[in-house]
């Protein structure tokens, strides 16, 4: 590694560091957060609570009225103000959750009574990284169901019980079998419903989801125009480093222009008003994601995350989606809904944009990510079985392809080194700090003269950044990594351990990655050979001390905690770095290259059209300030 690599890692490096910091919230902003929360949660337990003393009074009153009722009949419409569902709905109210289950040879989904929704899903042939059942969520807090005011109150469809149309708990499609329907009914009366329709198809991790609504005109009050629809979640850890893990957890969405937009995902709390149209929602997480979308666009949506610190979760979403209603008699709404892996090839067969959720850069970075990375993966995927090989052989591939560059870079650093003692010869020449101009343009003629450019060994170093940047964002997020073992590495889509620690080194970890060791050792090696043919005088100040000590040093912290298949791919090019380094050094003779630029020195300069027209026009200015005079 030349000393234009090593400055490139060195900027690169203060970069993600200082993004990270500039963005990591204060001290002050953590416990305003906390602040809120803890505010949001007490007025949401004083609403709990008065909610609870209305419904008492409410059902005190209900029972006083039956009682001297000269002819008492049920109460179907409650007009109090207390959200429970009395009324038109009052048989939906009491009833016994039970669980529907829809399956096929990719998911297992429970879709509950109570709610008439997607209660949980098991995505099938993969687990969490303890060995359980992989559930993308399963909790009685979860809510997915319309809210409109209807009756003078607010009516929420997640608190009422549905009526499913089948009988059968487990309704399961095999390969080759036909797509199978459930419907949940929501009754409000005569002819007066509204419907849940899941369609589950075979080998598919996408279903078919419908809202229907029949004479729910004269119930639903209101303007006609839309419709609440509610979607709160929370997300269990599914990988073993929940912290990082958390990083990629966030609420992903698509406008209906095309546009990819998604929240912060590190900051502690996020919220977004989006005013526009949307085409579909993902709740994203670091390998697996829920997707909902309209097939005519959400008008609008508000969406909140925030960060659980349990242990067991990684955050919270909520979504107030605005559906649109038109108050005619019958009304339907046809969705889909994903539950998958977040596989780029996976997401892109459905056809709906949905493998922009996986982070894999932005403009030529994702370019190739996109169309060299990921598909000589997949390529080598079919042949090997090992990810540890394919990485192996990948970055292989990579250094064959760059090595042209690597060895265009070496050559010209070795022509500024011969030029050395010359370079001294005008130091000398020029000692003085107010002849540094005269000094500068000396060496530049000496350059020119010779036939070198100071920027040819920057050149190819600068054309291989976007190739370390996209092997940067890709294997953190490389879902084909995920619980693959290599070596002593259980995962290489998370860090590698060999020493748990009993305490926490701060900006470390409590654990020891030795691909990292191993990546900050090969770092160090070819550091020292690339410092070692380098004239210390030359150099910045601190340089080489940056080089040889600090860079190894403050990526073994940075990466002590990432993914062990990035931490292993940097090591395997740093040591192929080093062996093409000592071929070269082997087939480039100094002496040679020192006498080929004495024989550039003494061939007539020519100039090109560019520099012989700017030389024109000076004379031509010149000429014009001596007229002036």
């Amino acid at each position: 590694m030349d000393r234009n690599t090593v400055v490139g890692l060195v900027v690169i490096f203060i970069i993600l560091i200082g993004f990270s910091y500039i963005n990591r919230p204060s001290q002050e902003q953590m416990e305003e957060a906390r602040r809120k929360r803890d505010s949001i949660a007490l007025v949401e337990a004083r609403e709990d609570k008065l909610q609870e003393e209305l419904q008492r009074e409410n059902q005190q009153k209900d029972i006083e009225n039956v009682e001297n009722a000269e002819d008492a009949e049920p109460i179907l419409n409650n007009n109090d103000d207390s959200g429970e569902p009395t009324g038109t709905f009052s048989q939906a109210k009491n009833g016994e959750k039970e669980l529907v289950t829809l399956e096929n040879d990719l998911l297992k989904i429970n879709v509950s009574t109570l709610g008439g929704s997607v209660y949980s899903v098991e995505v099938k042939d993969y687990e969490t990284y303890s060995g359980d059942p992989l559930i993308l969520y399963a909790n009685d807090s979860n809510v997915f169901g319309l809210q409109f005011w209807g009756e003078n109150k607010n009516v929420e469809t997640h608190k009422l019980f549905f009526e499913p149309d089948r009988q059968e708990s487990n309704i399961r499609v095999k390969p080759g079998d036909n797509p199978q329907t459930l419907r949940m009914r929501l009754s409000a009366g005569e002819d007066s419903y509204i419907d849940y329709v899941y369609t589950i198809h075979p080998e598919s991790y996408m279903i078919d989801f419908g809202i229907e609504l029949n004479n729910m005109n004269d119930i639903i009050s209101g303007r006609p125009g839309s419709i609440d629809l509610l979607w709160d979640v929370i997300l269990p850890q599914l990988e073993k480093n929940g912290e990082k893990e958390s990083e990629y957890t966030t609420i992903a969405y698509q406008l209906s222009n095309g546009d990819f937009e998604e929240l912060s995902s590190r900051s502690d709390e996020a919220s977004e008003d989006v005013t526009t149209r949307i085409n579909w929602i993902g709740y994203k997480q670091q390998f697996f994601s829920t997707f909902l979308v309209h097939e005519e666009n959400f008008l609008n949506a508000k969406f909140n995350s925030n960060i659980v610190e349990d242990g067991k979760h990684t955050r919270s979403f909520s979504s107030r989606i605005a559906v649109p209603y038109s108050g005619e008699e019958t009304e339907s709404h046809d969705m889909k809904m994903y539950f998958g892996p977040n596989h780029f090839n996976t997401l892109k067969e459905y056809d709906y944009s949905f493998e922009e959720v996986v982070p894999l850069g932005s403009w030529i970075i994702k370019w190739i990510n996109q169309y060299v990375i990921i598909f000589v993966f997949d390529l080598l995927n079919k042949f090997i079985n090992s990810y540890g090989l394919i990485i192996l052989l990948l970055t292989i591939l990579i250094k064959i392809v760059l090595f042209p560059l690597t060895y265009k870079s070496y050559l010209s650093q070795a022509k500024m080194r011969v030029l050395k003692p010359q370079i001294d010869e005008i130091g000398k020449k020029y000692p003085k700090k107010e002849d540094a101009m005269k000094k500068q343009q000396a060496v530049m003629g000496l350059y020119k003269k010779v036939g070198v450019s100071p920027l040819g060994g920057c050149l190819p170093m600068l054309i291989q950044f976007p190739i370390l940047i996209a092997m940067f964002r890709f294997f953190p997020a490389s879902f084909e990594l995920r619980q693959e073992s290599f070596l002593w590495a259980e995962d290489l889509s998370t860090y590698d351990s060999i020493l748990d620690l009993p305490f926490t080194i701060p900006y470390y970890g409590d654990h020891v990655s030795l691909f990292t060791l191993l990546m900050a050792g090969a770092l160090f090696l070819t550091s020292k050979t690339s410092t070692a043919q380098m004239d210390t005088n030359a150099q910045m100040p601190g340089m080489k001390y940056m080089m040889l000590y600090m860079m190894p040093l403050m990526l073994l912290f940075f990466f002590n905690s990432y993914s062990a298949g990035l931490s292993y791919y940097y090591f395997l090019s740093n040591i192929i770095t080093f062996g093409q380094t000592m071929l070269i050094r082997k087939t480039v003779d100094d002496e040679a290259i020192l006498k080929k630029l004495t024989e550039n020195a003494k061939k007539p300069q020519t100039k090109s059209k560019f520099q012989a027209k700017i030389e024109e026009m000076a004379k031509q200015k010149q000429q014009q300030k001596r007229g002036k005079r």
